[in-house]
């Protein structure tokens, strides 16, 4: 009996810790905008294709997984994935905004990273200055995040 106790104790706790490492991908860009102004944060959009792309869940399983870069993303940025599946069907608003930002930051490959600065345009509109951009990088968590940091410091 205490050994059945200890073990729920044990699987509890740990998905409290788990629980706890969650990060939040928006997918509403204008929402994830304004939580990257109010907090003073750059944006790192990431394009994606969830359902067909084996470098995309390369880059998920190496290093957005990882305890280091959960760490660092509450840290520096504002997450948002812009997904481009082909099995599933993503709603009409949510394909036309991902394919606006993928004219806008001429996307061409995937998975693609880009980090932007939210800010106003002079004629009071919405602007995303553009930082930088990555995307799959060989060696996991710490080699991408040194090109990450390299991107985002200058704004931090």
């Amino acid at each position: 009996m205490r050994y059945i106790l200890i073990t729920f104790l044990f699987i509890g706790s740990y998905s409290v810790s788990n629980a706890q490492e969650a990060l939040t991908w928006h997918t509403d860009m204008n929402e994830a905008y304004e939580i990257a102004n109010s907090e003073n944060k750059p944006l790192m959009l990431f394009f994606t294709g969830s359902d067909w792309c084996g470098w995309c869940t390369r880059l998920q399983n190496e290093v957005f997984k990882t305890s280091d870069f959960k760490n660092w993303a509450k840290q520096n940025v504002v997450l948002v994935e812009l997904d481009f599946p082909r099995r599933k069907q993503l709603e009409r608003e949510l394909q036309i905004q991902n394919y606006q930002l993928q004219k806008i930051f001429k996307v061409t490959g995937y998975p693609s990273v880009h980090f932007a600065k939210p800010g106003l345009a002079q004629d009071g509109k919405k602007n995303l200055n553009s930082l930088g951009k990555t995307g799959y990088v060989r060696g996991g968590a710490q080699k991408w995040l040194e090109v990450a940091n390299n991107i985002v410091a200058p704004v931090n």
